[in-house]
């Protein structure tokens, strides 16, 4: 059985980066606001900037690493997919669709004929 240990000392200063981290993001989205008569490009600048900036901070973390680990994992594991033909995606298609349209049929017959039968037990029906 193999077990990670984790260093004691390694993320002392983690949720004071964290914290900060969060603070640069929510500070360039609060002067994206506070700045209106600026250009868009500008704001969109400093926002994107701030957010950067953030992204850094908390790359810096064990969390944030543990994130950025997880990422590439994703990625390697998304090439491994085998991705249908165009062929096979269209049969697929027509087959739910198929399917679909075979449901809904059958669902409109069984409510006409429990809205018959409703009608014929209540005598509401003409």
């Amino acid at each position: 059985m193999v077990s990670k240990t984790e260093e004691v000392g390694s993320g002392r200063f983690d949720s004071v980066k964290l914290v900060l981290a969060i603070a640069i993001l929510l500070a360039g989205i609060t002067g994206f606001y506070l700045f209106e008569g600026e250009s868009l490009l500008y704001r969109v600048l400093a926002v994107v900037a701030a957010a950067a900036v953030a992204v850094g901070i908390a790359y810096t973390t064990t969390l944030g690493q543990a994130v950025a680990a997880f990422a590439r994992e994703s990625r390697m594991e998304v090439r491994k997919v085998v991705w249908p033909t165009r062929e096979e995606t269209m049969q697929t298609t027509l087959m739910v669709i198929a399917a679909v349209i075979l449901i809904g049929i059958f669902l409109w017959i069984v409510d006409m004929i429990l809205a018959n039968a409703i009608q014929f037990l209540t005598g509401t029906g003409g």
